[in-house]
């Protein structure tokens, strides 16, 4: 019997969608520094440090895609240059880079602990992403979930 999910197809996918947006490694470290506040081409490639092409590509995708905006600015006596500035869109990714963090945090920090802590402004305390469901229960596992078919499930031929 074949398993539930190759009854449908992979192709109508939110997540490849996503990694066609995001899913380079310098885009999702580009997002990391816009979500730290950095705007400017200069202050991404300086924190960064990665070649100057492969920068001006990634902001030119994550522009084109709606997950930053293009701002005009001008410093006296120089040319017209472009601040990059999160959208809606883009600010929308910032559970999903927390959580990658958080993984990060988990598997891979330094034997020091992590460079970067999140806390929530209000209280000071920790912040963590959490799955939960709609009637409040929570946290989840990957083990609590149920796969279903969506609205735009294409069934397999």
């Amino acid at each position: 019997m074949q398993p539930d999910r190759f009854r449908y197809s992979s192709e109508n996918c939110s997540i490849a969608r996503t990694l066609d947006v995001v899913g380079e490694k310098w885009s999702l470290l580009v997002l990391r520094e816009a979500f730290y506040g950095l705007r400017r081409f200069d202050d991404f490639a300086r924190a960064l440090g990665c070649g100057r092409a492969v920068l001006t590509v990634r902001l030119q995708k994550l522009a084109e895609e709606g997950v930053l905006r293009r701002e005009p600015y001008r410093d006296p006596g120089e040319r017209t240059r472009f601040e990059y500035r999160l959208t809606e869109k883009g600010r929308d990714l910032f559970p999903a880079l927390l959580a990658l963090m958080q993984w990060g945090d988990h598997w891979t920090a330094d034997s020091a602990g992590p460079a970067v802590g999140i806390t929530h402004a209000g209280c000071g305390e920790a912040v963590t992403v959490v799955l939960t469901c709609e009637a409040g229960h929570h946290p989840l596992a990957a083990r609590d979930l149920s796969l279903i078919p969506g609205p735009g499930a294409r069934a397999t031929a």
